[in-house]
């Protein structure tokens, strides 16, 4: 089974809905594995202290892909050509891009807005 990578979106919207058997994430299960990014994984923890063992808990069935050398060679690309044509997206969004990018993985998003202005991610 191919292994794709989440955006915070995805886990937020799970986490909200009521029926998890409506939410994205449930239904990517049936065709993916799942990878998430440490910005990922911060962007989560910094937004909900109050569930942070229910978060920590899902976090264990998700491969985490860091941050590293490569993917800040990438991230400076991408924010150089979004710059330069005035279309610059936030910060954690353009790192959790160059993460998949250096895996070579698609990314699950509710967030198309931002993500489709970086070429070469596959969305999902």
């Amino acid at each position: 089974m191919e292994t794709i990578n989440l955006d915070s979106s995805i886990l937020i919207e799970h986490f909200r809905i009521k029926d998890k058997s409506k939410s994205k994430l449930f239904e990517l299960s049936k065709y993916y594995n799942f990878a998430i990014t440490s910005i990922v994984k911060y962007e989560i923890l910094r937004g909900n202290k109050e569930k942070d063992l229910y978060w920590n808990n899902l976090f264990n069935y998700f491969e985490i892909l860091p941050f590293d050398s490569k993917s800040a060679e990438i991230a400076s690309e991408i924010y150089k050509k979004l710059k330069s044509i005035n279309k610059l997206i936030d910060t954690d969004d353009l790192l959790i891009a160059s993460i998949s990018l250096k895996n070579n993985l698609k990314l699950a998003t509710l967030n198309n807005n931002h993500f489709s202005r970086i070429s070469g991610l596959e969305l999902l």
